[in-house]
């Protein structure tokens, strides 16, 4: 068993390290090309990962974040959270509010409705009951 762990950990070490470096774009791959880092990776199996993973890439992310095209970069919207941005917190807020309104008017048409029927009744039994009480 230890025998293939001691076969399989460099070799999953290589793998990551190889696809770690085609994703990485050819402007931060450090101190040589892309090109290099790929033969560094393939060919020395222990020491080419562990130099490509201490030393070859940059590791900070870009300020407006990788993506396909310059445009897109340029008009990328600030907020990655939806709590971080104010239109979805305000259009929430407006939502609640909205749906609070439907249920107020809701209420407000149910109280109508009973305080009608109620006054119907009322009426009702002073036109019906009121000679009996009398009598």
């Amino acid at each position: 068993m230890f025998r293939l762990l001691m076969y399989l950990i460099p070799l999953a070490l290589t793998i990551y390290a190889f696809i770690d470096c085609l994703n990485t774009p050819e402007d931060e791959a450090k101190h040589l090309p892309k090109i290099a880092w790929v033969f560094i990776i393939l060919l020395f199996w222990i020491v080419g990962p562990v130099a490509w993973l201490a030393a070859g890439k940059l590791r900070t992310p870009p300020v407006n974040g990788r993506t396909p095209s310059e445009w897109h970069r340029n008009h990328r919207t600030q907020y990655v959270a939806p709590d971080d941005n104010p239109e979805f917190l305000n259009s929430l807020k407006a939502e609640a509010a909205s749906s609070q309104d439907v249920k107020d008017e809701a209420l407000l048409k149910d109280w109508e409705a009973d305080l009608r029927r109620r006054e119907e009744e009322l009426k009702r039994r002073e036109s019906g009951e009121g000679p009996k009480d009398a009598s």
